[in-house]
């Protein structure tokens, strides 16, 4: 009697992990073969890791005044005459030592850069997927808006919206939410870019067949929206993030400088150049050079790497 061989079924080959496919990507191969896009990497990943390890690395907290000594105020860098370990960049008026406020000044502008781009990303997806889908008068009402903004200048609809927050909140909590206000200030003008690039692609997504057929099935918009629509528009927001993370940061600045942004005791780069160029022709140059370096360095990695992904996105350039 013949035994019965058992059938087995072959395994299904394993799927590689994100990571494998990450490095089987074209995006990969284009980031490796790029030279200023691994520089601009680099940078920015040595500037984003000394700021958030500023309390490990710094002589001092600039932010805590007790431990400023005003003794050792306008002490020049440590290569010129006069200068003292470890102040390797110098102090300014008030003892604070230059490296330590240009580490923790960084880590608050990296910090109020991603979040507003993060805020103003999420309100113009959401916002531009509902303009997009729906259509009609939702469309009209949401790109009016975003109409009103877009004649108004950026920073005049920045300062406007903290100098009411300041008028309206009390005496101590100003300096307390100085950050959420500026996150808030940066992303309301911002969300329209992010909605108008959305709402194209949403439009042109919402006539294909396969949206036809999920409406057929009676698949909720929510879903239809978020699931079928949003991963093909992706492309043309990742490239407008990553360049206005750098805008982000220099409309911060921007603000600090002009005094409506973070306070003199939670001195962001902006604010640190503020009182820096108070005294440029004084002789301290130092107080106002290396937070303006810094914040050239920043923007210049984030442009940078913008600048190879819009090219390394774009199907034309392959």
């Amino acid at each position: 009697m013949e035994k019965s061989i058992p059938l087995t079924t072959p395994e299904a080959p394993a799927r590689p992990s994100r990571l494998a496919r990450l490095r089987e990507s074209d995006l990969w191969h284009s980031f490796r073969a790029h030279p200023s896009a691994l520089f601009a990497a680099a940078l920015l990943l040595v500037v984003a890791l000394t700021a958030f390890l500023a309390p490990l690395i710094t002589p001092q907290n600039p932010y805590d005044l007790a431990a400023l000594e005003l003794w050792n105020s306008e002490i020049p860098p440590i290569w010129e005459t006069g200068g003292q370990w470890p102040y390797l960049l110098g102090t300014d008026t008030q003892g604070r030592d230059i490296l330590s406020a240009v580490l923790y000044g960084s880590r608050i502008s990296l910090i109020i850069g991603f979040a507003s781009v993060l805020l103003a990303l999420t309100v113009g997806l959401a916002l531009g997927l509902v303009a997009g889908y729906f259509g009609g008068w939702i469309d009209n009402v949401i790109m009016r808006v975003g109409d009103v903004l877009l004649s108004m200048p950026f920073i005049l609809i920045a300062i406007l919206i903290t100098a009411i927050a300041s008028a309206s909140l009390p005496t101590g909590l100003k300096d307390v939410l100085a950050a959420p206000i500026l996150i808030v200030a940066i992303a309301v003008p911002s969300w329209v870019q992010y909605a108008r690039t959305v709402r194209a692609s949403a439009m042109v997504e919402a006539k294909k067949e396969y949206v036809q057929a999920a409406k057929l099935i009676r698949v909720k918009p929510w879903r239809i929206m978020l699931h079928h629509i949003l991963p093909n528009c992706l492309t043309p927001i990742m490239v407008a993030a990553t360049l206005n993370f750098g805008l982000a940061i220099l409309s911060e600045a921007t603000l600090s400088f002009l005094g409506v942004g973070m306070p003199p005791d939670q001195p962001s780069l902006g604010t640190l150049i503020r009182i820096g160029n108070q005294y440029l022709f004084s002789g301290l140059w130092w107080i106002v050079v290396f937070p303006s370096i810094q914040l050239c360095l920043i923007v210049l990695s984030v442009n940078m790497i913008g600048d190879w992904l819009r090219d390394a996105l774009n199907p034309k350039l392959r």
